[in-house]
């Protein structure tokens, strides 16, 4: 799909240079890749403290060795 975008020509150079990218459109490719991966983590971030365990639940007690 072709598309055209208004992009900070430094920082897509300076990108491609430290990401070791022989062209921009892998620049933005690992970007775009790296922006969704981010956002999934931060969802799974979310979910921390959001289960209510049962009070009479030992977590200790599922850890030992039978």
């Amino acid at each position: 799909m072709a598309t055209n975008l208004a992009l900070d020509v430094k920082l897509l150079e300076e990108a491609r240079i430290i990401g070791k990218h022989a062209t921009k459109k892998a620049v933005v490719n690992e970007a775009l890749a790296e922006y969704i991966q981010r956002r999934k983590q931060a969802e799974i971030i979310g979910l921390f403290n959001t289960i209510n365990l049962g009070t009479d639940y030992d977590y200790k007690k599922q850890r030992q060795q039978p």
